[in-house]
């Protein structure tokens, strides 16, 4: 069965049926399932072929076909507050990383999980799983903030955020277990390295009476663009035809696939991107490359899920493990329309260190507006597959429930029959926010989130069934009928005004309550902090 073929299954809905994929087995009474919760960096929504990209992931779409997608789940829009919410179960700033890792000097933004959150390795252990880590942190630099000290058996990764592939520059930090690592100057790239690790923590771990929980969370595509060159050859001549014309044809693949209404417009081409046709020839070869660097990265994450999936496979252990497969944001804008070129040597190799930038980052976040950092749809919407074949019936199945990062830890507590915490060591513990997802694996449908929240340097929104109030700092509110108009070209605040203010404020008592500080008020604070610093001591 060709890939074209397999897409159609896809779209269809039926690919449980059709496609005989070796990732499903026999049914029987599941016992605590294994966990493996990956997670991609800074990947758009549409990258990835079941979600509608061009890219060949072939693994990921036959855990797509063999398990179940989600087309509205949402992530926090930032690497960091994605993480903590993610690992805690918390809102971001409850959790104390309502911002980066620097320390703004106010409890939603320590830089570092808080005392006052659990993680899901911390409760998960707790319940008699062994709990493995590989792949990035990005929620505390030092110790004793490492993934080792809040309660991960076993770890190797990236304790640091966006990093080199191929080397470790000066200000990045590694480790296995709790010791620093530095890898070696020949052979080394960071997704094969993180799998490599993934699978020994497998080997050792799996299949034995007392289940696993692994957290894979790769840094691919996350710039810098580096890429083996045979990978970047694959792509070569793929992006020649320009953004333009890749944001069209994943468009029409996901109303296809399910994922969008026909009646959802794409946006339009952000007023900063020229039409492709008008970009000069030399700069349209260079930016077809970048996105070739890039695909070739989404392309090896994928074969080394696949990696995983054999390794799964080949000890017995797949069909009753839960595999969760999302991204930390939209796709990344960081060096505006062209993108960065920190190092100038040949794209996708040490010498270079570039970024795609804004125009692909459009056409990763089809049919959304706007980027990572914000709060509207292409910033915070996610792809999420679930594959667990004990569980999840019928294959290939598209549910438009909404879910947000909260929910994994309140899954992972359900599945595991594990129990969350009112104290942990003596401290208090703040509540669970997130609600199950195992009835909307069940086929069922879950009582879902009375609101949702966001928040990230000054960009704000709630969700509350089908409303979503949205700003762009330093912007006004704007209000969107979700089923009418998820790509957020129609603005009703002017018309449902009373609807607008019912949910601002419900944002400004979650903002209160979950430790929000205006954005403004940080960065005074911050720039007063540098001054003082700048004039040294008083004497």
């Amino acid at each position: 069965m060709n890939r074209r073929e397999f897409l159609e299954i896809l779209a269809g809905g039926a690919a449980s049926a059709a496609f005989p994929s070796p990732l499903r087995a026999g049914s029987r009474k599941p016992k605590r399932p294994n966990i493996v919760l990956i997670m991609a960096d800074d990947m758009g929504f549409s990258d990835i072929g079941c979600y509608g990209g061009e890219i060949h992931t072939p693994n990921l779409d036959r855990l797509a076909a063999g398990g179940l997608r989600f087309s509205q789940f949402y992530n926090t829009a930032r690497c960091c507050p994605t993480r903590a919410s993610l690992i805690t179960g918390l809102y971001p700033h409850q959790a104390g990383v309502g911002h980066m890792i620097d320390d703004l000097k106010h409890p939603g933004y320590m830089g570092r999980l808080s005392e006052r959150c659990v993680t899901f390795a911390e409760v998960l252990k707790e319940a008699g799983y062994s709990t493995l880590m590989s792949g990035k942190w990005h929620v505390g630099e030092n110790r004793p903030y490492w993934p080792v000290d809040r309660g991960f058996d076993e770890y190797f990764g990236l304790i640091s955020g966006g990093s080199s592939y191929w080397s470790l520059p000066a200000r990045r930090k590694m480790a296995r277990n709790d010791e620093p690592y530095f890898p070696p100057k020949e052979g080394f790239y960071m997704t094969d390295a993180f799998t490599d690790h993934a699978l020994e923590f497998v080997e050792k771990y799996g299949g034995k009476e007392k289940p696993f929980f692994l957290y894979l969370a790769y840094t691919a595509p996350h710039w810098p663009l580096h890429a083996y060159r045979e990978d970047i050859e694959k792509y070569r001549r793929r992006y020649d035809c320009g953004w333009d014309v890749i944001r069209r044809e994943r468009r029409k693949r996901m109303i296809r696939m399910g994922l969008l209404k026909p009646s959802w417009p794409l946006t339009p081409r952000d007023r900063r991107v020229l039409p492709w046709k008008k970009v000069g020839a030399e700069r349209r070869a260079r930016m077809a490359l970048k996105m070739a660097v890039y695909a070739a990265q989404v392309d090896r994450m994928d074969r080394n899920i696949g990696r995983l999936l054999k390794k799964l496979e080949g000890m017995g252990i797949l069909e009753n493990t839960l595999i969760l497969f999302l991204s930390d944001n939209g796709g990344c804008a960081e060096g505006g329309t062209w993108g960065f070129d920190r190092k100038k040597g040949k794209l996708g190799t040490d010498e270079s260190f570039s970024s795609y930038g804004l125009s692909w980052a459009n056409a990763s976040n089809t049919p959304f507006r706007l980027y990572k950092h914000w709060v509207h749809e292409g910033g915070i919407s996610t792809p999420l597959i679930a594959h667990w074949p004990a569980v999840i019936g019928k294959g290939g199945g598209i549910t438009s429930q909404v879910g947000h990062l909260v929910d994994i830890m309140a899954t992972l507590v359900d599945v595991a029959h594990a129990r969350y915490p009112g104290t942990y060591k003596g401290r208090k513990i703040l509540p669970l926010q997130g609600k199950s997802l195992l009835p909307v694996f069940q086929g069922k449908e879950r009582e879902g989130h009375d609101a949702l929240f966001w928040e990230h340097e000054g960009n704000k929104a709630v969700r509350k069934g089908k409303w979503k109030l949205v700003s762009r700092y330093p912007g006004r509110w704007e209000l969107y009928d979700m089923e009418a108009d998820r790509t957020e070209l129609h603005d009703l605040s002017r018309k449902e005004p009373k609807k607008a203010a019912e949910l601002a404020a419900l944002y400004r008592d979650w903002a209160e309550k979950d430790l929000v500080v205006p954005w403004r008020k940080l960065m005074e604070e911050r720039r007063k902090r540098r001054r003082r610093k700048k004039k040294g001591p008083k004497r």
